[in-house]
């Protein structure tokens, strides 16, 4: 645990009396056709959106034999390594509304996402320990939202979130945030598990909340740290799993064998932030 000791050296004096310096993350898009739902409809306004520098999460074109600007449009996503995802022309007509979408939409972030580094800075400028949180293949935007808020209400300086296999930042995940999304750094990865490495470089552990574990509270957070939590149904992935430096559970003493992920979020994340500032 040599890292863990320097770190502390390191921060001993520092971390008790921190200055608190806000950084604003809260950009929101200014679109007036996309600024209530993310969505842009329609071949002109994709293109015109993949021009622009506005985050884009995934293109959905209709299924079936491409012609015209659809195929420029695939060409110009695939270059620009955004998700591109065949569906029925009928699901289209749904997410449109009724609108005219032209075989394709495109999912527009509402919230600029920043770099890891970014997130590190936000710890580095109140002079506290980093206490991040990833969220693994989270796919409702009710849980990520929920997660988001207690992350925030923990003092967490940032939230990592994966680009494929999961929800990205919708307008049901703004809503469930109850507008905590306002006040949290967000990044967006494309490898967790690669991040997760640069991470421990950077002097990070890496915590994974997974049933089997340590009990959360005979854990020892008091270090710089990020918190991994998985999606309901499968958990944190067995890679992730294997590559984190420490295993922790809740102990259920009920019925039932797990909690949503929101509600361990927050057991754990509160008694991380509790150690990290005592």
């Amino acid at each position: 645990m040599e890292k863990k000791e320097n770190f502390h050296k390191h921060n001993k004096e520092n971390s008790k009396n921190a200055n608190f310096k806000k950084r604003d993350f809260s950009k929101t898009q200014t679109n007036d056709e996309t600024e209530s739902s993310g969505i842009v409809v329609g071949r002109n306004a994709v293109s015109e959106l993949l021009k622009s520098d506005r985050t884009i999460d995934k293109i959905y074109v209709r299924k079936g034999e491409r012609e015209g600007s659809i195929v420029v449009i695939v060409a110009k996503a695939l270059e620009k390594r955004i998700p591109v995802v065949e569906v029925e022309s009928s699901k289209l007509d749904y997410m449109s509304a009724g609108a005219n979408h032209q075989g394709v939409i495109a999912m527009a972030a509402l919230k600029e996402y920043v770099s890891v580094d970014d997130i590190l800075d936000i710890a580095r400028e109140r002079n506290e320990k980093p206490l991040i949180v990833i969220a693994d293949s989270i796919e409702d935007p009710h849980n990520l939202g929920a997660l988001i808020r207690c992350a925030e209400c923990a003092g967490a300086h940032g939230l990592i979130i994966p680009k494929r296999h999961a929800v990205g930042i919708t307008p049901a995940v703004y809503k469930s945030s109850a507008g905590a999304i306002e006040h949290m750094a967000i990044a967006k990865v494309s490898n967790i598990a690669t991040t997760m490495e640069e991470l421990k470089k950077k002097g990070l552990w890496i915590f994974a909340s997974e049933a089997g574990g340590t009990p959360y509270y005979e854990t020892d957070f008091n270090c710089a740290c990020a918190i991994i939590l998985g999606s309901e149904g499968n958990g944190v992935g067995k890679l992730i799993k294997e590559r984190s430096d420490f295993i922790v559970s809740i102990p259920m003493y009920g019925r039932v064998n797990s909690l949503n992920v929101s509600t361990a979020a927050s057991v754990i994340l509160c008694h991380a932030a509790r150690m990290q500032r005592s």
